[in-house]
């Protein structure tokens, strides 16, 4: 038996997956093999997906901190050849934009190549990242 590898993704096939999973902890694995899937399938290096899958799981934990209970945490992938966005969001009776001098900020904009948090109408706590796929130099 021969191993076969998958074939290259075609992005525009793929290139929004939307998931959406209860706003409680024991669903961040979910959100966090996804991610970590969609980037492996875009030949990212074992690093860029670890620290994809990092970074899904610190997010959507800063939006669960304010989900209200029994509400549903979306998230949203975004592929292009090179990079993957991440959109996820919660609703939450006051949402709140995290402080920037906090530990899951620093965490956030050392793992991504962008990251924006955002209110969206009166309960809507947004967070948008971005992986962008390191570009490999000529020597």
């Amino acid at each position: 038996m021969t191993d076969v590898a998958d074939p290259p993704v075609d992005v525009r096939d793929v290139a929004e997956i939307d998931m959406s999973v209860p706003a409680e902890g024991a669903y961040l694995s979910v959100l966090r093999t996804a991610a970590a899937g969609l980037a492996a399938r875009l030949n990212f290096t074992l690093d860029d997906i670890e620290d994809l899958r990092i970074a899904v799981d610190e997010a959507c934990s800063i939006l669960l901190a304010q989900a209200i209970a029994g509400s549903r945490l979306t998230c949203a992938f975004h592929m292009t050849e090179d990079s993957v966005t991440v959109r996820a969001s919660v609703r939450a009776t006051s949402p709140r934009i995290p402080s920037r001098d906090g530990f899951s900020w620093t965490v956030l904009t050392a793992l991504t190549s962008r990251v924006e948090f955002d209110i969206r109408s009166p309960d809507l706590l947004l967070i948008e990242l971005s992986h962008q796929r390191p570009v490999v130099g000529l020597a």
